[in-house]
């Protein structure tokens, strides 16, 4: 929240991975709260929420990887007529050369460098390791 010197009168994060870090984040920074949801292909607001043209939304993720889920957010915040004042991060791991453009400032506690690789050059594609199941319970090192 210090990151954006309270230029914000609203945090809003997407669910679900991010609803307690925009809340701890609204809480520290005497902001309100909201999160978005995911309803058929689209974010959206519930649950009661909405914003007015007066607002100012910092949009929080705990993990920027593509951008994808906060700028579904900073999409939704704008078309509710309000402005971001930014998107703020626990850890930014996108590709430093093409990082996501949000219109608004990213600014991440910690910077993770990543490498990513197309599929005719991936180590573990070629020794024909599955990587598409998510989550690291039964990986093994």
């Amino acid at each position: 929240a210090r990151n954006f010197d309270g230029d914000f009168d609203v945090v809003a994060a997407p669910a679900v991975g991010a609803i307690v870090l925009g809340f701890a984040t609204a809480l520290a920074a005497e902001a309100r709260s909201i999160f978005a949801e995911r309803s058929g292909d689209a974010m959206v607001f519930r649950r009661g929420f909405s914003l007015g043209p007066e607002e100012r939304v910092l949009v929080v993720e705990d993990v920027v990887t593509t951008g994808g889920s906060a700028r579904e957010v900073v999409d939704l915040v704008r078309a509710s007529g309000a402005r971001v004042a930014g998107v703020g991060a626990l850890i930014d791991r996108s590709e430093a050369s093409a990082p996501p453009d949000f219109g608004a400032p990213l600014r991440a506690l910690v910077r993770l460098e990543t490498r990513s690789w197309e599929p005719e050059e991936c180590p573990l594609c070629d020794a024909r390791r599955p990587i598409s199941d998510p989550g690291s319970r039964r990986l093994e090192i």
